[in-house]
């Protein structure tokens, strides 16, 4: 097991700088770019990958790019995601009488489906980002976009009654 831990630094040593190029130039963000690089030698590591030492180099690069390729693309799906339902930059804090708090709590626990309301807690009341709501639920961020888009159209149709 030592050996292979002091393989592995071998490699980690020889290859860090490159792959962190790499990463940079396809992510354009230096700290995601470690991040990746630790990742794939953490796995390697846990015995979760392997290569042929022959081929290190061109695994280790191969992985990067693969790793900064599905960043990418996740990335790319977030944006689109944020761009249709940007909550959180519409939702601003409300100052509301005793009466129009009971009319607000009394919505979102009405809310339709339930996962709305589920969703809603978790996120404003817990602070949950919506990866991990969506973790959760084992669904899409997208997903949970939509739901939480849907719950604040009804307590926004809720407010304007009350108000």
């Amino acid at each position: 097991m030592a050996i292979k831990n002091r393989h592995i630094e071998r490699l980690f040593k020889a290859h860090y700088h490159e792959m962190c190029r790499l990463g940079v130039m396809l992510l354009h963000d230096e700290e995601e770019a470690r991040d990746i690089v630790h990742d794939i030698f953490a796995q390697l590591l846990d015995g979760k990958a392997s290569f042929q030492d022959s081929k290190a180099r061109s695994f280790l690069m191969t992985c990067m790019r693969n790793r900064c390729l599905n960043e990418m693309r996740a990335r790319s799906v977030r944006e689109q995601a944020m761009m249709c339902y940007p909550l959180d930059e519409e939702t601003q804090a409300l100052i509301l009488d005793e009466p129009s708090i009971h009319a607000l709590q009394d919505a979102l626990g009405r809310l339709e489906p339930p996962m709305c309301r589920e969703i809603v807690l978790m996120h404003y009341r817990d602070g949950m980002t919506f990866k991990k709501i969506a973790a959760h639920f084992q669904v899409s961020e997208t997903t949970i976009y939509k739901h939480l888009r849907a719950a604040m159209d009804q307590l926004r149709l809720t407010l304007k009654q009350l108000g």
